[in-house]
């Protein structure tokens, strides 16, 4: 989706599929694609980050709105641009066809968004696969588009997928906080990756308490360096588990 649109015709020949739709959201830098395999009838939808992720992560409005469309709250800013691409590829979409969803960054909120647009108009969405996806729903969000199969792929130091941010004494006093869907696949060192979910996925933030933000971060963000840690993991990949660098001591002192 980084391409420019003759690219992507040439990258999608070699695979059977052609390019349906192709284009960009004015003044917001992400652009889209919706391409078509009519042979195994199978759509996929692509739509890749903003060229300005650290503007775009402050600008943003935090604010969880109620959304007409899947009549749960979604993050407003990400769903105002879910909304402007759902518009322009809604007549594109085949009913019985497989429909795919992927994307990264902000791209990648507006393409899980488009997978419950899509879904709640009664379409078959197939697989939705993220990277560096920031939050879009509520923990009833989460709930109520559970059946998808999501699957959030990250690089342990990006912070983007933490955004917006998980305070754990908000879940005393109530549910209406920001909540992933689906497993999260963390990218460890070379062929070696863990899974997580729920509360565990949520809570991977306390690794980050005594960090500054750094160029690691902002470069562990970008989608060529998730192309070569995933590269790595294609031959012989391994599961293991997840350890947190967070000491529950640290909280005092000790």
């Amino acid at each position: 989706a980084y391409m420019d649109k003759a690219e992507i015709q040439q990258v999608l020949g070699k695979t059977g599929y052609t390019l349906t739709r192709h284009g960009q959201l004015p003044g917001y830098g992400v652009g889209y694609f919706v391409a078509t395999n009519e042979s195994l009838k199978q759509q996929i939808i692509a739509v890749r980050g903003t060229s300005n992720i650290e503007n775009a992560m402050v600008d943003a409005a935090l604010e969880l709105l109620p959304n007409k469309h899947t009549g749960i709250k979604l993050h407003q800013g990400f769903a105002l641009s879910a909304d402007l691409i759902y518009n322009n590829i809604k007549k594109d979409l085949k009913a019985g066809y497989i429909i795919d969803f992927t994307g990264h960054s902000l791209g990648g909120a507006a393409a899980l968004i488009l997978a419950m647009y899509a879904d709640t108009d009664g379409l078959q969405v197939g697989r939705v696969i993220t990277f560096g996806q920031p939050k879009v729903t509520n923990v009833n969000g989460s709930q109520r588009y559970a059946h998808l199969d999501v699957t959030r792929i990250v690089m342990p130091k990006d912070v983007v997928p933490l955004v917006p941010p998980f305070d754990p004494v908000d879940m005393a006093s109530k549910f209406d906080i920001y909540w992933h869907l689906g497993a999260e696949v963390l990218l460890q060192q070379k062929n070696t990756y863990s899974q997580l979910a729920g509360l565990q996925s949520m809570m991977r933030v306390t690794d980050f308490l005594n960090d500054t933000i750094s160029e690691e971060n902002l470069q562990q963000h970008f989608m060529q360096l998730y192309i070569e840690s995933l590269s790595q993991k294609l031959v012989n990949p391994k599961r293991v588990p997840y350890k947190s660098e967070f000491n529950i001591y640290d909280l005092f002192g000790g």
